[in-house]
C-alpha cells in the first residue's frame, strides 16, 4: 500500500471554498480502481486547517492518481487558496 497525508492552510476567507474544492476532489478520487482511502478533515479548532488521509493499492495506483485529469486543476486552484505553496505531503509505512 501506499499512504500519506496531507496538510494546508486555507487564506482568510478562503476556508469554505477549500472545503467545497476539497468535497469535489473527494467523489472523484475514491472512485478510482486503486484508491482504498480520501478522507478529509478539517480541524475542530482551528477550521482553516485541512487534513487529508489517502491510502491507495500500490506504488502504480499512486502514480495512476497522481495522472488524473482533475488533479491538475484541483492543486493549480488549492495552490491559490492556500498560505502553503502547495499541499505538505508526509507518506506512512504501516507498522504490522
Amino acid at each position: 500500500m501506499k499512504i500519506l497525508y496531507s496538510q494546508f492552510t486555507a487564506k482568510p476567507g478562503c476556508a469554505d471554498e477549500v472545503a467545497e474544492l476539497l468535497r469535489g476532489l473527494t467523489a472523484s478520487v475514491r472512485q478510482e480502481p486503486g484508491n482504498r482511502a480520501f478522507d478529509p478533515y478539517r480541524e475542530s479548532e482551528r477550521p482553516d486547517h485541512f487534513f487529508v488521509f489517502e491510502a491507495y493499492a500500490d506504488e502504480d495506483a499512486f502514480h495512476t492518481h497522481l495522472g488524473m485529469p482533475y488533479g491538475g486543476p484541483f492543486n493549480a486552484r488549492l495552490n491559490e487558496l492556500i498560505v502553503e505553496p502547495h499541499s505538505q505531503l508526509t507518506f506512512l509505512d504501516a507498522m504490522e
